[in-house]
Order: C-alpha cells, then structure tokens, then sequence
C-alpha cells in the first residue's frame, strides 16, 4: 500500500472537498482547487462542519480534526497539480468540461502523476481520449457523503495501463474505502446503472399515481433492506446531476430503461433539485 503523499484535488463541490478532507484524515497533504472563489468558500464550511460532526460524535477529537484541518490548502492555483502524486478531478458532469481539465493537468503534471476522475457515469475512455498519456488516466468513483460511505468503484479505462489501475485501489484503500474494479468502461459503470434504473422507475411510479414518493422509498428501505429509499437518493444527489448521468448512459446503451421520465425534466426545470434547492421530492425548507 502506498504511503500518504500529495494530493491534487480539481473542483471543491460537496464531491471534492469531500474527497479532500477524507485524504486529510488519512494523513495525505491535500490541495484543493476551483474556479470559483464561493465554492472554495463553501468548501471550507463544508469541512468545518464535518469535522465539528466527527469532533461531537467522538470518533475525533479537536487535535485530530485541526490536523486535518491543517493538511488542506484551499484556493489553490491549478500549476501547483505539477508537485502531486495523485489528481482528483471532482468537476460537474460535462464530458468537455472534464476534458478541458484533464487536457491542462496532462500539460501540467509530470509523468508519473496518477489522474483520477470521480466521474459517476462518463466512460473513463472518453475523457482521456485526447490525452499524450491516457494509461495513466483512471475512475475513482467515490460515493457522497465521501467521509461516511464505505465504497470506491475504480474504473478501467480502455487505454488503462495496469500499474495505475493497481495505484487507484492502492489509494482508495489506504482512504479506508473498500473498492470494487469496473473492467469494461460502460457509461454508467456498475452502481450508477443500477441505482439510476431504479430511481427512473420510482420517478415513473410517481409519475402515474401509482404510489407516493414516501411510499415508494419505505418499500424500497423495509422490502429490499435499502439504507435510503431511490427518491430520496436522488434528492441527496441533485435531480440535475442523476439526470445528466441517465443521459449520458441513455446515449450510450440506448435502452428505454435510461428514458428520463418527463417528471424528473420539470423538476429541474423548476429548480426542484432536492436538497441543495431546498425542495425536491420532499421538501426540505419545511422540515
């Protein structure tokens, strides 16, 4: 297993200042970089806050979490990706925008930097197509919130060289994440072709008048042992970003079951992207 070293981290949304602060914990110096000044201001808060969590819980204490702390530097300027050994990128769901990226980090970045994405459905082979060095070049899949869920799905890009697919599960673990290896670079993956097969069908269920949305998610936890019922999931996760993942994976497959329902395209249309926007299939503000 490799030591903590440096990690670079690209985009400081609830996905990377997630990854970054679970890193710190973990003993690696981490570097967190954004575009824009109010998401590393909400990146910060973000981490306070869960750190302040783990201190009042107990599975912390204040010198752990200012260490952690401590290890983070935040507004970090996109050249200094060159001194890491490890790159997260953690941007929004957009095959060209994860491109650009990945084109100024190949630039950027000597050749022995591994570069991950935490993308949730765009295949791996796609984002480094246009790469000088696409073997080094893999998914790290992390799984919201990064501190408190267990998993890692790593994905094999086509152009994947073994040695950085070994580095990813190697990092992943030493972050305390159990990972699970996607050899065949599907759109989608594994978990999000499943989870969003069924968190379509739930949408359609409502859709119809079938059933509640609460009813629908205590049939899903109490009939299928689920922690959190498909419309819930896709409040916690933005009815934005599963969309654009469903499309991404309907693109590719073709199969009617990546249909985005009507329901889920006026919802955001309306702003109603869960919990972030205050209201989703539940309402947040209320509550």
């Amino acid at each position: 297993m490799h030591q903590p070293g440096e990690l670079f981290v690209v985009g400081a949304g609830l996905m990377g200042s997630g990854i970054a602060q679970t890193a710190a914990q973990a003993g690696w110096q981490v570097a967190l970089h954004d575009a824009s000044p109010h998401a590393v201001t909400t990146a910060r808060e973000n981490i306070d806050t869960s750190l302040r969590r783990f201190v009042a819980k107990g599975t912390m204490t204040e010198e752990q979490a200012a260490a952690t702390r401590g290890r983070i530097t935040l507004a970090a300027p996109l050249r200094d990706a060159a001194g890491a050994a490890i790159v997260v990128e953690a941007v929004f769901e957009d095959l060209e925008l994860k491109r650009r990226v990945f084109a100024e980090l190949d630039e950027v970045c000597g050749a022995d930097t591994l570069l991950a994405s935490n993308t949730s459905a765009i295949p791996i082979t796609e984002i480094a197509a246009n790469l000088a060095a696409p073997e080094r070049v893999v998914g790290t899949h992390f799984f919201s919130p990064v501190q408190l869920m267990p998993l890692c799905e790593v994905v094999r890009g086509e152009r994947t060289a073994e040695s950085a697919l070994a580095r990813a599960v190697a990092f992943a673990e030493q972050l305390g994440k159990t990972t699970v290896v996607v050899r065949k670079d599907v759109a989608g993956f594994v978990t999000t072709r499943l989870v969003v097969a069924l968190v379509m069908e739930a949408v359609r269920l409502v859709e119809a008048g079938v059933a509640t949305p609460e009813d629908i998610d205590t049939a899903c936890r109490l009939g299928f042992g689920h922690r959190m019922g498909p419309l819930a999931t896709c409040d916690l996760t933005g009815a934005d970003v599963l969309r654009a993942a469903t499309n991404v994976i309907h693109a590719e497959s073709g199969q009617d079951t990546f249909v985005v329902p009507g329901l889920l395209n006026r919802m955001v249309a309306a702003g109603e992207l869960g919990r972030k926007t205050g209201r989703g299939f539940y309402d947040y503000d209320a509550r």
